[in-house]
């Protein structure tokens, strides 16, 4: 095997002038005098030549070192012909299914197929296949035998192991295993698709790219010389070498005395990424988890090899995971390594057309149009919370761009986005404050194996201090032409009353009238399990939010987000949750029912009823399920406590869990006794019906940007609203 080189300057060769877009055509090919592509991408969304948007970013990365490439977007998957549509490629097919899950994209919450998508050029729906990796993956291989299949997105991301599927109501294999590709990608791409491109360019065969980052390989031989964590059973655990726990925590974090280091300076300039050798960051031990027999039959052993997974997110102490399916091993790498601040930077300036390709001519794309006026500043989520599956595909440490590279785009936008009226719609990210937020010390960071650093609570070693992001945000409402700065990502209320000079900053400045926060739940037992943060924060926020508000002479209002049916959740928990939202007066318009996402750590709760935050027993806490389609419903009916559709569904429950007294007409009733019906438009409050219109206005198809279309609306703009 040939060194991997330390940079990228040192290996590829200088890069041609960049093409105005990546060719979809063989006539765009000719126009740019290819006889050939190196790399072709498939993609199921429309190409968008823009950072928001995973293609984009990963075929301009390969374009900025040196390889020529292709792309072939919503193809036609009925048969191999439209993916023959660029010739073959030199090196592989890399393929995705886009910004989003395909099947969260395609379905709802009770699994109705919806009939438009916001990755389509005029929303049209029904554009990409359920399951669109293993589609395009079986294709691909009957276009062009013997071409390298890589994999990645979200969609890769998030099953590359055996995973349970909500709409098959079943654990399926590793998307690898079914898709019949060479080698799965996940997480934060660029370093491990640079590697990969550079070793087969080199003549490397792809089967022999089993030790690179960020990566998942099927095998039919693991290495010799590997010491083995069986974790193949709950109660038994095999001999450990070294003796060491797959579920051990490093204490660290909340107990070890660090020192706060001064920041090194920021390099101005942007840098090449870099090839680091794994050889330099990973033990010479992998941890055998159940096999997908086990766990597709098991559902307990299921949750098992879920929270050992989970325990292996830090790139700092991460482990090889090896699971078995069928006669052969899936074995999958640890974490890719956070990009730097110069990496990072490097990505985001590349040269993006910043557009639609021109072939979707007028029509629009609907996800564009919602980010062509917002900026990404930073990647990653250490909040942990269990419906969303951000901190297993973006990582738990925060990846920052640069103020400058930051500002660049501001007036990239300001100068070349048609339509620009002097607004930024958005200065974010997952959590639009958690910018440049830290572990104090590096070594507590790199031992520490916390879910989250947020809950419980703050662990003491995160530094909180929002002073660059203040900064930024004041730097970036002084560009001439910028009118108006708005934050728009979800934030992390408990961290922003951390910092009162932040929060003054945002509410007196960069508030629309309405900011979006997410509590999810107003009981302990469900916001335990959501790993979320207690009313408690809420409240301390809303007083502040209020405060600034006034003095800066604004009347401004919450808009929180909540979860209906997330597991852990009982009948009695959304009752409370309903006569709290009549007690402030909201009446929400549209309403998400929680969704079970691959790999998130509530999904393993939905599936398995075991809570995977703790360790698993056979005889463990079990967590109740609101599963079938009536109790989904009821919790969903909750929400929307007043509207009189779902009064006679309400008032059986209030009955069944002895809270008749809630029947009635009295101003401490949730719903009014039988054969009373108020007229449903009635007037509304401030803080009701206006506000939930606003939000429910605000999202496209009603998409709720959570985890369960928010690690993938957020892919799509590398950037998640996160809520916190």
């Amino acid at each position: 095997m040939n060194a991997v080189p330390r940079s990228l300057s040192t290996h590829f060769p200088t890069a041609t002038k960049p093409a105005p877009v990546l060719p979809m055509t063989r006539a765009e090919m000719d126009q740019l005098g290819w006889d050939a592509c190196d790399v072709v991408l498939v993609t199921g969304d429309a190409y968008v030549d823009h950072p928001s948007f995973g293609m984009a970013v990963i075929g301009r990365v390969l374009e900025r070192a040196g390889y020529r490439v292709g792309i072939i977007s919503q193809p036609n998957w009925q048969d191999k012909t439209d993916f023959m549509r660029l010739g073959r490629p030199k090196l592989f097919f890399g393929v995705t299914a886009g910004n989003m899950d395909s099947m969260i994209n395609r379905y709802t919450a009770e699994r109705r197929l919806r009939h438009d998508d916001a990755y389509t050029a005029g929303g049209e729906g029904g554009k990409r296949p359920d399951r669109a990796v293993v589609a395009y993956g079986q294709r691909c291989r009957e276009a062009f035998k013997g071409v390298p299949l890589v994999l990645g997105g979200i969609e890769a991301s998030l099953r590359r192991i055996a995973h349970y599927d909500y709409w098959s109501d079943k654990v399926r294999r590793s998307v690898l295993a079914d898709s019949k590709g060479d080698i799965l990608l996940y997480g934060n791409a660029e370093r491990a698709l640079l590697e990969v491109a550079a070793r087969l360019s080199a003549g490397e065969p792809v089967h022999s790219l089993t030790d690179i980052r960020g990566t998942a390989v099927m095998r039919s031989q693991l290495p010799q010389d590997w010491g083995v964590i069986n974790s193949t059973d709950i109660d038994l655990p095999g001999r450990v070498t070294p003796p060491q726990s797959p579920y051990q925590e490093q204490p660290g974090c909340e107990t070890q005395a660090a020192d706060t280091k001064a920041e090194a300076a920021q390099q101005s300039q942007p840098q090449p990424l870099r090839i680091v050798d794994p050889k330099q960051h990973r033990a010479q031990n992998y941890i055998r988890l159940p096999s997908y027999e086990q766990v597709s039959n098991d559902p307990v052993m299921y949750a098992h090899a879920s929270r050992v997974m989970h325990l292996e997110t830090n790139p700092g102490n991460a482990r090889v995971l090896v699971q078995q399916h069928g006669n052969r091993d899936l074995w999958v790498n640890p974490p890719p390594l956070p990009l730097s601040t110069p990496e990072l930077d490097a990505v985001f300036d590349l040269p993006y057309y910043r557009l639609p390709h021109p072939c979707y001519g007028d029509a629009k794309i609907p996800a564009y149009e919602m980010i062509r006026f917002s900026v990404n500043i930073m990647r990653g989520c250490f909040g942990g919370c269990t419906f969303c599956s951000i901190t297993e595909h973006e990582g738990r440490i925060i990846q920052n761009r640069s103020e400058r590279s930051i500002l660049n785009e501001v007036e990239q936008i300001r100068d070349k986005t048609p339509g620009f009226t002097g607004t930024i719609s958005d200065l974010g990210g997952p959590t639009a404050n958690m910018y440049r937020l830290h572990c104090n010390d590096p070594k507590i960071e790199a031992a520490c194996r916390r879910l989250s650093c947020v809950h419980p609570g703050i662990c003491s070693n995160l530094k909180t201090d929002h002073r660059h992001l203040t900064q930024l945000y004041r730097k970036a409402r002084k560009l001439p032409g910028v009118k108006r700065i708005l934050i728009a990502s979800g934030l992390r209320y408990d961290l922003a009353v951390e910092d009162p000079e932040y929060l003054r900053e945002l509410v007196t400045h960069h508030v629309g009238g309405y900011l979006k926060i997410a509590p999810e739940h107003t009981e302990d037992g469900p916001l335990s399990l959501m790993m979320k943060p207690g009313m408690g924060s809420y409240y301390r926020f809303k007083k502040m939010f209020e405060q600034f508000s006034q003095e800066a002479g604004k009347k401004q209002y919450l808009i929180p987000y909540f979860i209906s049916a997330h597991p852990g959740t009982r009948d009695e928990d959304m009752v409370n949750l309903a006569l709290w939202l009549k007690h402030n007066d909201f009446k929400l318009d549209q309403v998400q029912n929680f969704i079970p996402s691959p790999m998130c750590n509530a999904t393993t709760m939905y599936h398995s009823g075991r809570n995977p935050l703790k360790k698993i027993r056979r005889q463990g806490e079990e967590v109740p399920i609101p599963k079938g389609a009536r109790q989904r419903r009821l919790h969903k009916a909750l929400l929307r406590y007043h509207d009189p559709d779902n009064w006679p569904l309400i008032r059986e429950t209030l009955k069944k869990i002895g809270r008749a007294d809630l029947i009635g007409r009295s101003p401490q009733s949730l719903v009014p006794a039988e054969g009373r019906t108020p007229t449903r438009h009635a007037p509304q409050s401030k803080s009701g019906n206006e506000h939930s219109r606003r939000v429910n206005a605000a999202r496209p198809g009603n998409q709720r940007p959570s985890g369960n279309r928010r690690a993938a609306a957020q892919s799509a703009k590398k950037r998640s609203p996160k809520r916190g």
